[in-house]
């Protein structure tokens, strides 16, 4: 049955793909994020378009008793809103570091603390935290976005321990390489981070080598209708991998040893041999 689910972040990638797909499927969406403007699209399909700023707690509060007021419950909650940052640890400033894990962890441990009560509640919900492969692995030169999805992991693990008695289900996402917006900075800022001094040689390798260091990636429709499986589901898996190189990557940094998996991936952002 069409249930209330709210997608934070919407307005362009993965989270406005689910936002569309659970429209088509029947739900009732309510969608949330800084560039409303970019939304018409989702509103047309008879959508529910919120301003959000993901730094602004007041802002994630109003939005959660929106949907409350409105509806008188929230089925699924879907933490999709991200930043990236890319730069040397040693080079990254602490004040942009903590942005990163403001932004991609304590924004959704916000919304999910005002959302979880009112699920213990109906004895019903589920959260869905879109993380990352790199929730898992890491490569060089982005230790703090690999950082804050990591801790997301983490935290989603723990919160489906604890809210699991009271009916409500935690599942993770991890989209490999999708093409999106997401990294359009990359390049200028690893230029801007490590372009100098002792990681200039592979800031500049990795930044001639574009977003990822590599040139293809999943359309974000197959994470969005993944997000749709998992809503729809009487029984979600815990995780899905899904998208361009996920089950690869996964399977080599569980297989391979640290410095033989730290080899390949130098390589693979073009800066040689260790």
């Amino acid at each position: 049955m069409p249930g209330h689910r709210r997608v934070a972040g919407e307005s362009s990638g993965i989270g406005r793909a689910a936002a569309r797909e659970l429209r088509r499927a029947g739900h009732t969406v309510y969608g949330a994020a800084r560039r409303v403007r970019r939304m018409d699209d989702i509103r047309a399909a008879g959508g529910h378009v919120l301003e959000m700023d993901a730094w602004n707690e007041e802002d994630l509060d109003r939005v959660v008793a929106t949907v409350l007021d409105d509806q008188q419950r929230t089925d699924v909650l879907v933490n999709n809103a991200g930043t990236v940052l890319h730069g040397a640890v040693e080079d990254v400033p602490l004040d942009r570091a903590r942005d990163q894990l403001e932004f991609n962890l304590s924004a959704p441990a916000r919304l999910t603390q005002l959302v979880l009560p009112h699920m213990r509640e109906q004895r019903s919900g589920t959260i869905v935290n879109v993380s990352s492969i790199d929730g898992e692995i890491a490569l060089p030169l982005g230790a703090w976005y690999y950082a804050s999805k990591h801790a997301l992991e983490a935290l989603s693990d723990t919160l489906r321990m604890e809210a699991a008695r009271f009916g409500v289900g935690v599942v993770i996402i991890q989209p490999g390489i999708i093409k999106t917006e997401f990294e359009d900075r990359t390049t200028a800022q690893l230029r801007e981070m490590s372009g100098r001094d002792a990681y200039r040689e592979m800031a500049e390798a990795m930044a001639r080598r574009g977003k990822t260091g590599l040139s293809e990636g999943s359309d974000p429709g197959v994470v969005a209708e993944t997000i749709r499986q998992v809503v729809e589901s009487d029984h979600p898996d815990t995780r899905y991998a899904v998208g361009w190189l996920d089950e690869e990557l996964l399977r080599l940094n569980r297989s391979l040893r640290d410095r033989e998996f730290d080899e390949m991936a130098t390589r693979s952002v073009g800066w040689g041999h260790l």
